[in-house]
């Protein structure tokens, strides 16, 4: 078999389109036929769904599942989680992929870590928010309101300070946010139920995924982390359980990235000191 450094990404990658057709179709279905399940098929199908229609998202902006991506964002534009904008995502976690910058709160936007100016001026309680967000429960209740909260807030300031470029990405989201209602309204589902129910446990999950990803370290190679055994989570994250080889790699497709991990594993663990998981 040819190894993955010598393989050339195929122009259309079908296992990715697939896929997006698999979360679309299940989405749609579960939206349809919501009236007829009980809460917990909902809490459960619909979390993985958007879950992984999130983990979708992150693989399109990296440039799948076709040589256009003009297209690829086009795949990855609906607003099926509601808080956040594909654009938005798009642009804070190409920047995320400066790895030089990893883990700094100043210019990693997807850190974790506060800035020491910044926790010295926090409030008591909002020490406490930040230490619970960096728990395991804490990820699954209280990450997903902190994070549409700090989001939202963040961006409503720099709109009102006149950043037409920022307004013109949330309109359009919110345009594909008002489509979306309208579909869940025509199936009988009150937005609240939805953001309840689908969104909440979603976004949670995507944020347990986060929470094993980065830790600061001196070398930055170090900053990465793996997950080895990723189980049905990483099927749901697309594999990136083995973030590192993703870093490396990031136009790797999701489903190569195992047999890259299994390649590359004695040339990484030879060399790298960064967290390292047998599970989640």
């Amino acid at each position: 078999m040819t190894p993955i450094a010598d393989r050339r990404v195929p122009p259309v990658e079908w296992p990715t389109v697939l896929l997006c057709l698999t979360i679309y179709g299940g989405w749609v279905a579960l939206t349809w036929f919501w009236q007829d399940l009980p809460a917990a098929v909902i809490v459960g199908l619909g979390g993985w769904l958007v879950a992984w229609f999130m983990s979708l998202q992150h693989e399109l902006i990296h440039g799948h599942p076709t040589r256009h991506q003009w297209l690829n964002d086009a795949l990855g534009f609906a607003p099926l989680a509601l808080w956040l904008p594909y654009v938005r995502y798009k642009h804070l976690h190409l920047i995320h992929h400066h790895d030089e910058q990893l883990t700094d709160p100043k210019l990693d936007p997807e850190s974790a870590y506060v800035d020491g100016a910044d926790w010295a001026a926090t409030s008591r309680f909002g020490r406490w928010l930040h230490r619970v967000t960096e728990t395991f429960v804490g990820r699954l209740l209280v990450a997903p309101w902190r994070s549409v909260w700090e989001l939202w807030r963040s961006d409503v300031a720099q709109i009102l300070a006149g950043d037409r470029e920022l307004a013109r990405i949330w309109l359009l989201h919110l345009v594909g946010v008002a489509a979306v209602t309208g579909w869940l309204m025509s199936c009988g589902i009150s937005l609240l139920a939805y953001a309840l129910l689908v969104v909440w446990p979603a976004t949670a999950l995507t944020k347990l995924r986060s929470l094993a990803e980065h830790r600061e370290a001196e070398r930055v190679e170090d900053r990465t982390a793996i997950v080895e055994r990723g189980g049905a989570l990483g099927l749901l994250f697309l594999f990136n359980n083995l973030h590192v080889v993703h870093h490396n790699r990031p136009a790797l497709p999701w489903y190569w990235l195992p047999a890259a991990w299994t390649e590359q594993k004695p040339a990484i663990l030879a060399s790298w000191h960064g967290p390292y998981y047998r599970t989640y």
